[in-house]
């Protein structure tokens, strides 16, 4: 199920699924530590039902309907902020409910607003019930949850971590009845059971598997609304959720929705974008909706230590049992270029000094990294082919220095680069260079950017081409020309034996993949790297075979984009022409494959018309390349249906998954995809670039589009 809402702070993030029901609560990392993926944290109205002549027969009844039972809900946020905008209508009930969440600027603590509304013409009681269905360290060992009463509040806590959940009311923090009890354990569903009464047993504390319920009542007059708070916050001891509690009866929950707002709404200004409104060539408001939207998502997804997660939606779980809430170095190096190209360096410095950090000494990053810098889970194994190998992704360690380069490119800050140029840069180069076959002068065979398979990859050779040539540039910076030599020289004898090795004649086009069939030689090189060993320069010896791997695969695009052909070039128009004929999806949702066959989360046994699930990064990666080849702005415009395609396939919110499916466009797999919402905003951006060089005629002043559109008309009329 989607995260149709993530609200965050880079401290404490909450996400919401699409019946409004909070499934994931992160503290004091974002991605690490759910206290909040054991299931839904329930949110429900107990009322009398209305005298309708749908409720004729049920008429004394009172009912307690929770949001995912009968509602219509409406899930969006507030224009440019990370405040929600929520609508709940019940038909049965006559009541609405108008909701806003936000979690606090700075505090760890998160604010819903609930005005309620009776659509019915009798004065009524309306229960408000929420359930708090925590599982402190994402696991149900050990947990306690009591009522508080001096807050008061009720509160979850194990060892050194507590959160609270409480009403606000004119009162302040108040809560009408309340239970504990046991939840997922033996029987037990849980006290969100004990509410539908409309009552609560004020069972003071439980211990264990728990969960708990809070209610408070709210009374309205015909066809009136009442407003209701809630708060739930999060601390390391019952001092700190005192501190919240007094930081909200300071600042007031309505106080703390505005500043928070405003913040947001502030913080998407600061840097100036030039949309070109009214050009006749320039993105439509939804494009631009979107790119903003994406900048927002993006942000509650980073940690404020730096780690930029890859996705937050704890349902993947039910899947491999393990989740995408990881820094995957390549993930994050592209969503800090997005970030700086949009203006927000800040952010990203955060990352990059965490890179060095993590970078291992030998000058590699490891597969991923939980957000607290620690090692995270992998499955890619030390041995290949019975062989020792590094169970490494290069590309990953390459994109960080490309991504680095672009940052100073963009801000010349060498203050902030200094101290990262031996311990992050040199280092990292150093290791591509070494990290590279004598004879073939390729990089030796890792693991490609989508994590399945072992060889020497299009993208990865694109990616250490790109590192190279950023660490070249920054070893001039600093005067060390010995260096760059080395570093521009190695990256040319990539360059050339890409072209020897991986275009295909029989093909017409590039190669996704060759492994090398010499493992004995292979084996013995990567050995070398992992023991600091100088390398060998083996030119002798049998030529270098190889399996190669025709697999049409999108990723394939960086091959232009990562700068190591041009676009011009008729090599790569083949190949991207072929990704594209191949890989659309022929259904009416459509949008672009990863690669032909692709077999996760797969949907449909038809693989001609669908080679795999369509993904939102690929399909804005066939925009980038018609944006790179555009030569006036009317080719520029074919880059827009792909924009287009992209905001039909977001959420209402504005959220991005990962794929869609390629019959119903439900979101598929992590939603939403951190990496989806950087490529929209990467790739709009490289669309403006390219709407604003081109600009107007410096003789007529007319916009060069118009005047394009005016020959192109001529022609088909002379035709």
């Amino acid at each position: 199920m989607p995260r149709d809402l993530p609200i965050g702070n880079g401290q404490m993030l909450v996400t919401f699924d699409q019946a409004y029901q909070i499934r994931d609560i992160f503290f004091p990392h974002v991605g690490q530590e759910n206290h909040g993926g054991g299931g839904p944290c329930r949110f429900g109205v107990w009322a009398a039902l209305p005298v309708t002549p749908r409720n004729q027969a049920d008429r004394r009844k009172q009912r307690l309907f929770w949001s995912d039972k009968g509602w219509q809900i409406d899930l969006r946020y507030e224009p440019d902020t990370l405040a929600t905008r929520v609508v709940l209508s019940h038909e049965q009930l006559l009541v609405d409910l108008h909701c806003t969440d936000v979690v606090d600027l700075n505090q760890p603590v998160m604010v819903r607003r609930i005005e309620v509304f009776n659509r019915d013409e009798r004065k009524r009681t309306v229960r408000l019930f929420h359930h708090n269905n925590f599982s402190m360290f994402n696991s149900r060992v050990g947990d306690t949850a009591y009522f508080d009463p001096e807050l008061p509040a009720l509160i979850h806590y194990r060892r050194k971590r507590y959160l609270f959940t409480s009403f606000v009311t004119d009162a302040g923090l108040h809560i009408d009845q309340y239970a504990t009890g046991l939840s997922g354990f033996q029987e037990a569903e849980g006290t969100w059971r004990d509410a539908e009464d409309g009552f609560l047993s004020n069972n003071p504390i439980a211990q264990g598997a728990v969960d708990s319920t809070m209610m408070v009542g709210v009374e309205l007059a015909p066809h009136g609304s009442q407003v209701v708070y809630m708060v739930l916050g999060a601390g390391y001891n019952r001092g700190d959720v005192v501190a919240l509690r007094d930081f909200i009866d300071r600042e007031t929950p309505q106080g703390v929705i505005d500043r928070t707002s405003a913040y947001w709404c502030s913080w998407l200004d600061a840097p100036q974008t030039n949309f070109h409104e009214g050009r006749s060539s320039a993105p439509d408001a939804r494009m631009v909706d979107l790119y903003r939207r994406s900048l927002l998502v993006v942000r509650t997804q980073i940690d404020n230590s730096g780690a930029i997660i890859a996705a937050n939606d704890s349902d993947i779980m039910q899947f491999s049992r393990d989740t995408y809430s990881y820094l995957w170095p390549r993930d994050g190096a592209m969503v800090a270029a997005a970030l700086d190209e949009a203006g927000f360096p800040t952010v990203t410095r955060t990352f990059y000094e965490l890179c060095a950090k993590l970078i291992d000494e030998r000058g590699f990053f490891h597969h991923k990294y939980n957000p607290d810098g620690s090692p995270a889970s992998s499955w890619h194994p030390w041995v290949s082919i019975d062989k020792p190998t590094l169970p490494i992704q290069e590309d990953a360690t390459a994109l960080v220095l490309w991504g680095l380069w672009r940052h100073y490119q963009r801000y010349r800050d060498l203050e902030f680069v200094r101290p990262l140029w031996r311990g992050l840069v040199m280092r990292a180069a150093d290791f591509m260079v070494d990290f590279c076959d004598p004879r073939t002068h390729l990089p030796l065979p890792s693991y490609d950017l989508w994590e399945e398979r072992w060889g020497v990859h299009a993208y990865t050779v694109a990616s250490v081409f790109a590192g190279l040539t950023a660490a070249k540039q920054f070893a001039r910076c600093f005067g060390d020309t010995r260096r760059a030599r080395k570093y521009e020289k190695t990256a040319q004898q990539i360059h050339d034996a890409f072209d020897t090795h991986f275009w295909s004649e029989s093909e017409d086009r590039y190669l996704r993949r060759i492994v090398p069939l010499d493992h004995d030689h292979t084996a013995r090189l990567i050995g070398q790297v992992q023991t600091g060993l100088p390398m060998g320069h083996e030119t002798d010896g049998d030529p270098p075979s190889f399996e190669y791997d025709d697999v049409i695969d999108s990723s394939m695009y960086s091959i232009f984009a990562l700068g190591m052909h041009s676009v011009d070039d008729p090599r790569v128009e083949k190949t991207m022409q072929a990704i594209e004929d191949r890989l659309w999806v022929q259904t009416p949702v459509g949008g672009l494959a990863r690669y032909e066959g692709d077999n996760y989360h797969r949907t449909s046994d038809d693989m001609c018309a669908v080679p795999g699930n369509p993904w939102i990064l690929c399909t804005l990666w066939l925009a980038e390349w018609r944006i790179a080849k555009a030569q006036n702005p009317v080719e520029l415009e074919q880059a827009l249906p792909i924009f287009e395609w992209a905001c039909n396939h977001a959420l209402p919110s504005g959220v991005l998954a990962e794929q869609v499916h390629p019959m119903s466009n439900d979101p598929l797999s992590v939603s939403p995809l951190t990496w989806s919402h950087a490529t929209v905003v990467y790739t709009l951006l490289a669309y403006l670039r390219k709407l604003d060089s081109m600009g107007t005629c410096t003789e007529c002043g007319r916009e060069i589009a118009d005047l394009c559109s005016s020959v192109s008309d001529l022609g088909e009329s002379q035709s």
